[in-house]
């Protein structure tokens, strides 16, 4: 039977500042090992993967991703930077949580009289073992193409509060093989220390992890059902989209329009007290972790040999099971235990690891200051290549821009700002008000204001320039796009 990973990719992962931010979230940082948690994720049921041979019974398509439509260029290069083939990249205009997401992601799968089974899964997730988690995936499977709808249960290691639970109900006959599926019996939230510790004496329950297999007619008459209201919008966003190269474009007014729900709200807790022969859980003991806290990086990552979780240019004297993070200078820590440490070249942060669930206050008292180090890092990406800030002050800006073998910038001009640009690696062709010509290593041009003009890379190896911007405004909403390869101009 066919089958569509479906990976939602729309999170922000607060709990992970200064590394994961609005603009960059966290599952496109590599927290364990060189690749990033999406990347994980679009090799965890792939065709031909170590983990996915001998399971010739699934014809497993390539992947379809559903994220925020200012991700859309991170996503599409992250899929690339992995040599991943991606059915389609589904582009929410704005968040609408899971429910809707799944949704769309199924209108999108069934097209056609297509009815795939849809395995939908978190792309900020960390499954280590993978040949266990392609082994429920296989179990599911054979759940799923009967009706169910599937859901993956952590077989819980600790009285987790962190987490919400799954109550499994009788076991359902389909082997004596692990893992095991049991019906659905019900939900419950975030217990305190108290429950959590009588659910893991109990044996009956298992940590939600948003994990769900499922025929895509079997989602759509479950959501028609239970919520009318997101099925009539999304289908409308699905109906209206338009398509740009790998991007579907969900249509705006009409997904806007509609509500934001989860998929266990809107749905799962539903069949749990209405009828629960509609679900099934499938247990899972792979090696997941929703790293969802600093203190998740701890557990899941290798350590040394005094316990500390050491990354970058770090000093580390007698100090034991610490996080400690350096991005861009040297961190220096004596007599530390149990603490989270992460420098970022705009932020630094320190909390205990017993508190790493509340950086999220943080966060809190950025947005309510207004600060950008809630949105976005000192270096922000671009599908061109980036560029990164390097000094600031009254009336002037210094940038380093990095553009990547044969990108180009847009064709642009800017009302309130000019621009000097000094190349410092390889060769860019300019483009000011009509005139065309390259500058090398060391030569330097000048774009005045209201001048036309493009940056493009036209050689084999990343052109980085230095860009000093002078003028009265230097925010980057003066922009006037005239052409852009990747359709940005509005």
């Amino acid at each position: 039977m066919q089958l569509v990973p479906i990976i939602l990719a729309g999170g922000g992962g607060t709990r992970l500042w200064p590394l994961s931010r609005t603009h960059y979230p966290k599952q496109f940082l590599a927290v364990e090992g060189k690749l990033t948690l999406l990347q994980g994720t679009l090799q965890r049921i792939v065709p031909g993967h170590p983990a996915t041979a001998g399971a010739e019974s699934l014809d497993i398509t390539a992947p379809m991703i559903v994220c925020n439509e200012e991700h859309r260029f991170l996503v599409g290069e992250q899929a690339r930077l992995l040599g991943q083939k991606v059915s389609r990249i589904v582009l929410e205009p704005v968040g609408r949580n899971t429910a809707p997401a799944l949704t769309c992601a199924a209108l999108v799968a069934a097209a056609d009289g297509q009815d795939p089974l849809l395995l939908m899964m978190p792309a900020d997730h960390l499954i280590k073992d993978l040949a266990t988690f392609r082994a429920a995936v296989e179990k599911g499977a054979a759940h799923a193409a009967a009706g169910h709808i599937v859901t993956f249960g952590i077989v819980p290691s600790a009285p987790e509060t962190g987490y919400g639970y799954i109550q499994l109900g009788a076991e359902i006959a389909s082997g004596d093989a692990d893992p095991k599926a049991h019906a659905l019996a019900g939900f419950r939230e975030k217990p305190d220390l108290a429950t959590a510790e009588s659910y893991l004496a109990d044996g009956g329950y298992r940590w939600n992890a948003g994990i769900f297999l499922m025929k895509a007619s079997a989602w759509l008459a479950a959501i028609g059902e239970y919520r009318p209201d997101i099925l009539k919008h999304c289908d409308a966003a699905v109906r209206e989209a338009a398509t740009d190269g790998d991007f579907f474009r969900l249509a705006r007014e009409s997904f806007e329009a509609g509500p934001s729900d989860s998929i266990d709200y809107a749905v799962m807790e539903r069949i749990a007290k209405q009828d629960p022969a509609r679900g099934c859980v499938v247990s899972l003991e792979a090696g997941w972790s929703d790293v969802g806290a600093w203190s998740s990086i701890w557990e899941v990552s290798q350590k040394n040999a005094e316990g500390n979780v050491v990354r970058g240019d770090v000093c580390a004297i007698d100090c034991r099971d610490n996080v400690i993070f350096s991005e861009s200078r040297l961190v220096a820590a004596i007599g530390c235990e149990e603490l989270v440490i992460v420098e970022t070249p705009d932020a630094v942060m320190v909390t205990p690891k017993s508190r790493a669930q509340d950086v999220k206050a943080i966060v809190d008292w950025l947005n309510e200051r207004s600060r950008e180090e809630r949105q976005t890092h000192r270096r922000v990406y671009r599908p061109w290549g980036s560029y990164e800030g390097v000094d600031f002050g009254e009336r002037f800006q210094v940038k380093r821009l990095v553009v990547k073998p044969g990108a180009s910038l847009s064709l642009q001009m800017h009302h309130h700002r000019a621009e000097h640009w000094i190349v410092v690696k390889g060769t860019a062709k300019v483009t000011r008000d009509g005139e065309e010509f390259l500058i090398s290593e060391n030569q330097s041009t000048y774009i005045p204001i209201g001048a036309k003009h493009r940056l493009e890379n036209p050689g084999t190896i990343p052109l980085e320039i230095i860009e000093v911007q002078s003028g009265a405004y230097l925010g980057e909403d003066d922009i006037v796009r005239f052409q852009d390869k990747y359709n940005r101009v509005k």
